[in-house]
């Protein structure tokens, strides 16, 4: 298979071993299961081929492989068909073999939700057994009745019928026993149906036809496993309540079988098995967790997770040697241990043998080819903190500077360690010792540590003196030039800052931050223009761009350098509408590059396309970015947007750029009352008969009834605070017709 884990391979070789003979099958199985281990389907394929043939011994002997592995109610129950088949004839001996299979499937698989058949069959297969004497009648009745009071507090799908024919059974017998044991036992029956129904509802969600597959990684994760694992967890919470109020000791059986066919489908997932062995570690069980951790690490034996686990349980309960074999499995021949591997077996041996154990296996360590400077820094400071070794850990963090000296994060580790000691003079030391040979590019982190630290130790002169230094060695790496030599504010920001302390606001260092990026962009080439009007432009032509008949060759891009951190209390939405109306431009802000005029806004709108640049026109001022959308829908259905006229296909913008015009000039939309509008309605739908081809008002609105109710009531409320709120200044419009209107006041 190309992919090992691939289903769909797997389906295409389970249906090809079906059609083989058994001996030449049984390669095929053997692959598929060494895969899917826990796959009761290719299981039960694999014995029923066996089964087939007559094969008794391999058919025992598979059987012996995956019955405790895979609990699931179909590979059972051809168990015990095979064990019926073996005892058939062997008389009173062969029922005894059966009663107790069944008796042994019952005690791993009975508390399945599916297990209802299996105990009828167990049932049946009790009630068809010879009796010769009385006592022996006797003694299989009782059987019967003790395997009918267990069936009727199982919750499975066959609860209910499973009660029926207890009742039937025990009315058959004797009716006045039959009511005491019936009234006994029918509050548990109730019990057992309720949870019935409601882990049915956590069952349904699982599937179980899934193969088990390692998890695909959350870049890649497959819908169905995460619902899978969901699935999962979520049952494993509803038995871990105690749903049906059993004793504790059956409670706990039932949470481990339900953890046991978890794993059958989520075979490769570690956090399962943790959990499992977490869970009989807290119960009391520490034996059995021990055995689920070391399946886990036969499941996964790549997991230093769970070997890590494994360790931690067995070094909480005392068992060093057993804690010690696992590090060892971590550490295998040592050339290929991982210096995680090494650091925690350092520090498990100083928690166990002591200092001189630790000290012996440091030693050895630093000769693996995979030891890196966690080894030292790690061994270093077990010795700064734990032995209280001042010189020894000094020696380490020495003698590791010799080999990984061009590696920034051993260096700042050591400048962690030298600071505890206070010791200022072998900071410096180490500092140029390190800048001398790291690179550049590699010596950022590095040359910012000794910075900090020329701020806390250093006095002024040094403290600039390590900056310059910085700045000129980090320039040299950069392709910013000289500007990143010269001085800057944020420079003294970081001198003078402590902590959470600064010595400006968060707006200042929005615009530091602005204008650094600025400074570093300042002499990049553009390639391609800017959004603006140069200066000399103005001279050359009159309306600053070119009509529509003739678009500019070159797209206009904005530019950059103009662009700000955006702050809504630079510009308020009234405000901002009261000074564009009264300069009659438009109630935005552009930032153009110099040499442009106030009115270059208007003359780029009248080159717009007219339906664009009116709905432009008609657009309310808002603060910030998001306006109301809402608000803006019911300005569109409002607006009137002028047809293009004319052999060019142009129309004339309604926008002034003089005084306001008075109002015998403007429509009559400025002076909107309601009672206008109801006079006016026969007058405007005429209008909209004309230009029912072209406005946006002669879309049909909405058909929804309230919809049209709200932006009936919209309509109003706008008009009432445009007219409200503008009196006395010139108004950028109505609302509601889409026309620039004013009021002189």
């Amino acid at each position: 298979m190309t992919d090992k884990y691939s289903v769909e391979a797997a389906e295409i070789l389970a249906n090809e071993a079906v059609r083989l003979p058994i001996s030449e099958a049984v390669p095929i199985y053997e692959q598929l299961l060494s895969t899917f281990p826990t796959s009761a389907k290719y299981w039960k394929q694999y014995v029923e081929a066996h089964m087939a043939v007559n094969n008794d011994d391999a058919t025992k002997q598979i059987f012996s492989r995956c019955l405790l592995n895979c609990l699931q109610i179909p590979l059972w129950r051809c168990y015990i068909r095979f064990i019926r088949k073996v005892n058939d004839k062997r008389g009173n001996e062969g029922q005894e073999e059966t009663r107790k299979a069944f008796d042994f499937m019952l005690n791993y698989v009975g508390a399945d939700i599916a297990s209802g058949p299996v105990w009828m069959e167990y049932i049946a297969f009790l009630r068809s057994l010879p009796a010769q004497t009385t006592q022996e009648e006797s003694q299989r009745m009782t059987s019967v009745r003790k395997t009918y009071q267990r069936a009727i507090v199982t919750p499975t799908h066959h609860v209910e019928q499973l009660w029926r024919d207890y009742e039937n059974f025990e009315n058959s017998i004797s009716r006045p026993l039959a009511k005491g044991l019936i009234s006994e036992y029918q509050p548990k029956y109730n019990s057992a149906r309720a949870v019935y129904r409601e882990r049915k509802k956590y069952i349904d969600e699982i599937d179980w036809n899934m193969l088990a597959i390692p998890p695909s990684g959350s870049s890649k994760a497959i819908p169905s496993e995460e619902m899978q694992w969901m699935a999962w967890k979520k049952l494993l919470a509803f038995e871990k309540t105690n749903p049906q109020r059993i004793d504790s000791a059956s409670a706990s059986k039932k949470i481990v079988f339900t953890y046991e066919q978890c794993l059958m489908y989520l075979y490769h997932y570690p956090d399962i098995w943790y959990e499992y062995a977490t869970w009989h570690a807290k119960t009391g069980s520490v034996d059995s967790a021990v055995k689920v951790f070391q399946r886990a690490l036969k499941a996964l034996p790549d997991s230093e997770m769970l070997r890590y686990a494994y360790a931690e349980l067995e070094e909480s309960r005392g068992a060093i040697q057993a804690t010690k074999k696992v590090y060892e499995s971590l550490l295998g021949d040592g050339s290929n241990a991982s210096a995680l591997s090494h650091i925690q077996f350092i520090r498990f041996l100083r928690r166990s043998e002591g200092v001189e154990a630790a000290r012996k296996y440091f030693v050895d360590a630093r000769k693996s080819p995979n030891c890196t400077y966690h080894v030292y820094v790690a061994y270093a400071m077990m010795a700064f903190c734990l032995d209280k070794d001042a010189k020894m850990a000094h020696n380490v963090f020495e003698a590791g500077l010799k080999r990984f000296m061009h590696e920034p994060g051993y260096i700042l580790e050591y400048a962690d360690f030298l600071y505890r000691l206070n010791d200022d003079r072998n900071i410096r030391a180490l500092f140029e010792r390190a800048l001398s040979s790291l690179p550049p590019e590699e010596s950022v982190e590095v040359w910012k540590k000794f910075t900090q630290f020329e701020q806390t130790y250093g006095d002024l002169a040094s403290m600039l003196k390590v900056e310059q230094r910085r700045k000129e060695a980090l320039s040299r790496a950069g392709d910013e030039g000289t500007s990143e030599l010269e001085s800057s504010l944020h420079d003294v920001v970081s001198r003078y800052s402590f902590m959470d302390l600064w010595p400006c606001s968060s707006n200042d260092l929005d615009h530091l931050a602005r204008q650094e990026w600025l400074a570093r962009n300042i002499n990049k080439k553009r390639d391609k223009p800017t959004f603006g009007i140069e200066a000399g432009s103005a001279d050359k032509t009159s309306s600053g761009v070119s009509s529509n008949t003739n678009p500019p060759a070159k797209i206009v891009y904005p530019d950059t350098s103009k662009m700000t951190v955006y702050d809504p209390r630079q510009m308020p939405g009234p405000a901002a509408l009261a000074i564009s109306s009264a300069s009659g431009t438009l109630p935005y802000s552009c930032p153009f590059s110099s040499g442009g005029s106030p009115n270059s806004l208007n003359d780029i709108l009248k080159s717009l396309p007219p339906a664009f640049a009116a709905f432009i026109a008609n657009l309310p001022a808002v603060e910030g970015p998001s306006p109301d959308a809402d608000l803006v829908i019911s300005v569109c259905l409002q607006s009137n947007i002028p047809l293009a006229t004319g052999k060019s296909g142009t129309a004339s913008l309604p926008l002034q750029s003089g005084p306001a015009p008075s109002t015998s000039d403007v429509s009559d939309s400025s002076k909107f009352r309601p009672r206008d509008r109801q006079l006016g309605k026969r007058k405007d739908m005429d209008r909209q008969g004309d230009d029912e081809s072209s406005t946006v008002q002669s879309q049909p609105l909405p058909r929804d009834v309230f919809k049209i109710r709200q932006l009936q009531k919209s309509r109003v409320g706008n008009s009432s605070r445009v007219t409200s709120s503008y009196t006395g200044s010139a108004s950028y419009g109505s609302a509601l017709s889409g026309e620039v209107s004013g009021s002189t006041g």
